[in-house]
């Protein structure tokens, strides 16, 4: 499966990411909120942090959503937009808060730790195909949407619905599953995600997620639930990812519903990571993946970037692997091509060694600035 898209659009970029983006406070010291005197400002948002990723590693990258005419709005904008992420298609709402969010240390995927949402009613919660920019949206090569969106409210899962509908110019959706249980209060959200799920053309889902929102066990029941899906990714933590590849061509049975090819298996282990923060490693895992997917990598190397794009931001405090470059020319326009990193010339030789290599690869903290690389990485 390639990421081709439409190409004739003058403002075509190679990925558009559409969700809520949130403040977060982070706090100053560990503790209970009730404890912590003060937070550190940053930003959270599954697609924009996927967006902003993308941006500083040097691909075309659109940030489409809604956010308060507030300050809080003001710093989403400007700050994603430093990364190099088009976000002229973000929209203002006058009537609506930009959420935000705090959190205490620690990690967000098990249960030591706080998070307080104030979201509802939030600019991003009303967004509908009336008011979001559509045509901004199916401009890319790629569509990468998140099952936190279709949480929000009646309005933003029919317009995903919308965005994920077969039309002759769509472009290759990639659907991150997302399941978030507090997001959803009653019994429909898994139903819903695996409905949105089926009509992707490339799919990231966690284990844990397929297991406590599907109650699948393993891999290859994820796949047997989601036979029409082009490309399947299930992550299985430091045990490493799965990918089953049905390819992008497919047929149609009696009935007209979809089938696809029987799909490849291939299994690529995680290499082990001197973790920081355990945070962000799934939006990094998806726009690792989705770089080498719009460069036209093999399946196996799609999953190793995966793994490597996922291990630069567990090994920072943050949410985001990389920070906004440091200097973008005034005349550059959001949106517009950056220069690659060092470090991602690093990772592709990361990405090329042999089995037994890779099964020794060990990535400390640090190993993604180019001048310290060849020292943090160790290869025992």
């Amino acid at each position: 499966m390639t990421a081709d898209g439409p190409r004739n659009a003058p403002d075509v970029v190679d990925v558009v990411a559409l969700g809520e983006s949130m403040v977060t406070f982070l706090p100053s010291r560990p503790g209970r909120l009730a404890d912590v005197p003060s937070f550190d400002r940053a930003i959270g948002g599954a697609e924009s942090n996927v967006a902003c990723v993308l941006a500083a590693a040097g691909h075309p990258a659109r940030w489409v959503s809604r956010v308060g005419a507030d300050g809080f709005g003001d710093h989403l904008v400007e700050t994603i937009g430093a990364y190099g992420v088009d976000v002229t298609a973000v929209r203002r709402d006058p009537a609506r808060p930009t959420g935000v969010y705090f959190r205490t240390a620690g990690d967000r995927a098990t249960d030591a730790h706080e998070v307080a949402y104030y979201r509802a009613g939030s600019a991003a919660s009303a967004m509908t195909t009336d008011n979001v920019d559509l045509t901004a949206a199916r401009a890319g090569r790629v569509l990468h949407l998140s099952g936190i969106t279709a949480a929000l409210s009646g309005d933003c899962l029919g317009l995903l619905e919308e965005l994920t509908g077969p039309r002759p110019d769509r472009p290759l959706v990639s659907f991150d599953v997302n399941f978030r249980a507090v997001l959803w209060p009653d019994a429909e959200g898994p139903h819903v995600l695996l409905e949105l799920a089926r009509r992707a053309d490339l799919v990231f889902v966690g284990a844990d997620e397929a297991r406590d929102a599907w109650g699948l066990h393993d891999a290859r029941a994820v796949a047997d639930a989601l036979p029409g899906v082009g490309l399947l990714v299930v992550k299985q933590g430091p045990d490493g990812a799965v990918a089953f590849d049905r390819g992008a061509e497919g047929t149609a049975d009696a009935d007209g519903t979809a089938v696809r090819a029987p799909a490849a298996r291939v299994d690529v282990p995680a290499p082990r990571v001197d973790v920081v923060a355990a945070v962000g490693a799934g939006d990094a895992f998806a726009a690792g993946f989705l770089s080498a997917t719009l460069r036209g990598l093999p399946v196996k190397d799609r999953l190793r970037h995966g793994h490597l794009w996922a291990a630069a931001a567990l090994t920072v405090p943050g949410d985001l692997a990389v920070p906004p470059p440091a200097r973008r020319p005034t005349t550059a326009p959001h949106g517009a091509a950056a220069p690659r990193p060092a470090w991602l010339a690093h990772a592709d030789r990361l990405a090329a060694l042999d089995d037994d290599a890779w099964g020794r690869l060990r990535l400390a903290p640090g190993w993604t600035q180019a001048a310290a690389a060849t020292e943090e990485v160790r290869t025992p």
